[in-house]
């Protein structure tokens, strides 16, 4: 916006909050739209940032249906929107497509390991199946798409209760508590900051899919980080 362009912020609020943009509110390039991409949506741009979904473990799983509506119908509205008004589409996919992968570390020809019909699979086979509509709108209807295969990314505006590694480590550390591993700690994560991939989206990038990832990271090291910090225990699950 700093730079002259227009953007359309929808969000039907259902994890996100509006303080996390209530500063752009009254500027002269921003618009906030209350609505819910399950329902078509009708407006004029030229760039499309599909990033609607529940991204925490806690929150997709609470309403698993409405997660698979917005990664599937949500994600059919998105490329209708960008066929019909000429606009390219980035997706906000996720490593979650992955499953539980049985290569270390995964590439984009990777096709993964997923369990179908299990408590995360909302949002894994949501995911999974958008990736496969960008494709098809891409080669059937010539729709410019990229999909963006995001890490674990984490943030100043991340909530507390978000309920993924980075989040709980910090929340257990500041109180005190022993920090929770499930396994045996010497998984590897990426962890990436999002400031760090915000922007990245079409700059330099040749492929219609790929990944955006910190692969230097993992979960040993975050602790060593943190071992400053209230009690650096550990509780193995």
């Amino acid at each position: 916006m700093m730079d002259g362009h227009e953007v359309t912020v929808v969000d039907n609020f259902f994890t996100g909050r509006k303080r996390n943009v209530e500063h752009w509110i009254g500027h002269e390039n921003f618009e906030l739209i209350n609505h819910d991409v399950v329902e078509p949506l009708y407006i004029e741009v030229d760039q499309i940032y599909h990033l609607a979904s529940p991204a925490s473990p806690p929150n997709y799983m609470y309403n698993p249906i409405k997660t698979l509506k917005t990664n599937t119908i949500g994600t059919l509205n998105m490329l209708g929107l960008a066929k019909r008004v000429g606009a390219r589409l980035l997706l906000a996919s996720t490593s979650e497509v992955y499953g539980d992968p049985e290569v270390h570390p995964q590439n984009e020809e990777y096709w993964g390991h997923v369990n179908p019909i299990g408590p995360r699979a909302c949002y894994d086979e949501g995911k999974r199946v958008a990736e496969t509509m960008c494709y098809a709108y891409m080669k059937q209807e010539g729709v410019e798409v990229r999909v963006a295969r995001i890490f674990n990314t984490f943030g100043s505006r991340m909530h507390m209760n978000d309920g993924r590694v980075v989040s709980n480590f910090i929340l257990q550390a500041l109180q005190g508590e022993p920090l929770t591993v499930y396994g045996s700690g010497s998984q590897t994560r990426a962890f990436q900051y999002v400031r760090l991939i915000v922007g990245l989206g079409w700059r330099g990038v040749g492929v219609w899919i790929y990944q955006l990832c910190n692969t230097r990271r993992n979960l040993e090291a975050m602790d060593r980080r943190l071992a400053g910090h209230g009690n650096s225990d550990h509780k193995f699950f």
